[in-house]
């Protein structure tokens, strides 16, 4: 039984043996769903493609860089992963919000510049659901996009290589007009509008770990502290001295959006950290810039990692791992000096980098996020390694 309510939707639940009565928002108030006079929006790819739909969240206009996840849920988690600033996502699962807007964020925020759906749930049901993602991207002023084919749009990114668009409402565009403009963005240094503005201390018992906050999922703090870690936030662009003076048992360096290259500033305070004997472990963005501070190259891929279903070889016991991922930008093994580091995992499915171990450091890296969010689990065990690296105990 259900009903409807002051645009509340209600429902009965049998949990715990009890019966209890859910509600949750109803998507359905929303103007543009009730029938009122549907937005129609488009997305205009930089090689001349548009797809027509119907505007979600923001009406604003916005060029990015388009890109897409193959994830089936976590939709949330992605909405507020800081490594997708200066990207507007394509979720290729063909219909996102069933269960809403839950606690399950990864920073405080959502950060894509604009978000492309098959479906947008009008009325989601979960019991913890807080509302609805059309009024969380009319909040955060996200302009979107349903109602295209996002299997077909996932095609031509993957036979022509990631590339720019426009999301737009504007019926009258004139594409010779939009197409330089698409064609001229940039994402440019994005670090820079992701990371943590101070300082932030996680209180613990156990080892102290300095996290360099490159755009930082939160539950990367949180699996450290979980753990009994002391775990302290240092934003992006903190000098390695001020990092080394407070004698941190390890240091860690976390995902984040953007380029590696445009981040040199940052690449030579990592150089210092890796120069110091503290142990490191990093991750994606910080992966990346850890093999340009010692020399090796990074080189954009054709159209990225991004999904829950990646699966990475363990080139040492050659045991498979499924991985959660979100980068277009890979380390070139060819590029390594043998002397400095070795290749640690792999790609299944392309051969490309997955990870790093360094000769004579106490340092690892690895491409995918062994934290999830959303994603599986097969890779924690990352985290008990580096705190056995710190001296711990798992």
């Amino acid at each position: 039984m259900h009903f409807e309510k002051r645009g509340e939707y209600s429902f009965f639940l049998r949990r715990c043996g009890k019966i209890e009565m859910v509600t949750v928002p109803c998507a359905a108030t929303d103007s543009r769903q009730k029938g009122q006079g549907k937005m129609k929006a488009f997305l205009i790819l930089e090689d001349g493609n548009v797809f027509t739909g119907t505007s979600i969240g923001s009406a604003r206009e916005v060029i990015s860089e388009i890109v897409f996840n193959t994830s089936m849920t976590g939709y949330l988690e992605v909405l507020t992963d800081p490594s997708y600033a200066g990207q507007a996502v394509v979720m290729t699962y063909p219909l996102i919000g069933n269960y809403g807007i839950t606690p399950d964020m990864e920073s405080g925020r959502p950060w894509p510049d604009g978000y492309i759906v098959r479906e947008l749930s009008r009325m989601p049901s979960n019991f913890r659901c807080e509302g609805t993602i059309q009024d969380f991207l009319e909040k955060y002023d996200i302009p979107g996009i349903s109602g295209i084919d996002t299997r077909a749009l996932t095609r031509i990114l993957r036979e022509k290589g990631t590339m720019n668009g426009m999301i737009t409402t504007d019926e009258q565009y004139d594409l010779e007009e939009v197409l330089p403009r698409i064609k001229a963005y940039r994402t440019g240094n994005v670090v820079d509008r992701v990371t943590c503005r101070e300082k932030k201390v996680l209180p613990g018992k156990g080892k102290k770990v300095a996290l360099l906050d490159l755009g930082a999922k939160k539950n990367i703090a949180h699996s450290l502290h979980k753990r009994g870690c002391q775990v302290t936030i240092y934003p992006a662009h903190t000098p390695a001295e001020e990092i080394l003076a407070e004698k941190p048992d390890g240091i860690m360096l976390s995902n984040g959006p953007g380029d590696p290259k445009e981040c040199g500033d940052i690449i030579n305070e990592i150089k210092k950290l890796y120069d110091s004997e503290v142990p490191v472990f990093a991750i994606c963005l910080g992966h990346q810039l850890m093999a340009l501070a010692t020399g090796a190259d990074t080189y954009k891929l054709k159209y990225g990692h991004r999904g829950g279903n990646h699966p990475v070889r363990d080139l040492e016991t050659g045991k498979v791992y499924i991985s959660s991922q979100n980068h277009g930008y890979a380390v070139n093994a060819d590029t390594l000096n043998p002397q400095i580091a070795r290749p640690a995992f792999e790609n299944v499915n392309d051969g490309t980098n997955e990870g790093l171990s360094y000769v004579g450091k106490n340092i690892f890296t690895v491409q995918f996020h062994p934290e999830a969010c959303p994603g599986p689990q097969d890779s924690a065990y990352l985290f008990d390694r580096f705190i056995e690296r710190m001296g711990g105990t798992k």
